[in-house]
């Protein structure tokens, strides 16, 4: 894989998640800092940005709200932009033919909602084909309640995405490794 067949997916860094009961201000400073260190660098590096924005019918993910923009102060000039429904990237959005048309293979996954939408497109895109490089200090997501009541912190969700998706989906990688296009190794 080089860099040439690479491109960098930004999922959901949209201002409808700070509309949201569980937005919390904590960790959003470092995530912006490292999600745009990677979009600058992926720019720098020729390698296409794509934004991903999830839409539904109504409230703060509805295009009418006025929430379905980039989330402030990122500054994202995407190659190519796509909206989606469903919690993978590649459901329904057109992303997939994108990808296909410009022969790509090699994914970096970065965005909100760490264990959700960005997981659930690196697993996807995994088994799709793709090789994944998901970059974890440039995800976000906010502290889970599990169903006996434990509070998750956004740490031990990110700590368990990355544990889960390691050597199976993708491989972990900063967001320098990630920009260097170090091959995967075989799983």
């Amino acid at each position: 894989m080089s860099i040439t067949d690479t491109a960098l997916i930004v999922i959901d860094a949209q201002e409808s998640f700070r509309h949201r009961p569980y937005w919390r201000e904590d960790d959003v400073a470092a995530y912006i800092g490292r999600q745009q260190a990677l979009v600058d660098g992926a720019k720098r590096s020729g390698i296409p940005v794509v934004q991903i924005f999830h839409v539904e019918e109504s409230g703060v993910f509805s295009e009418a709200s006025g929430f379905v923009t980039t989330l402030a102060p990122l500054r994202i000039e995407a190659d190519a932009t796509f909206r989606k429904r469903r919690h993978s990237a590649l459901v329904g959005s057109g992303l997939d033919v994108w990808l296909t048309m410009h022969g790509i293979r090699r994914l970096i996954v970065s965005g909100v909602r760490t264990e959700q939408c960005c997981e659930t497109t690196t697993r996807h895109a995994s088994d799709l084909g793709y090789d994944v490089d998901y970059v974890g200090e440039a995800t976000l997501t906010f502290p889970m309640a599990d169903v006996e009541g434990r509070e998750w912190s956004a740490a031990e969700i990110r700590a368990r995405t990355e544990l889960v998706l390691a050597g199976r989906f993708a491989r972990i990688a900063t967001v320098e490794e990630a920009l260097a296009g170090i091959p995967r190794a075989a799983t």
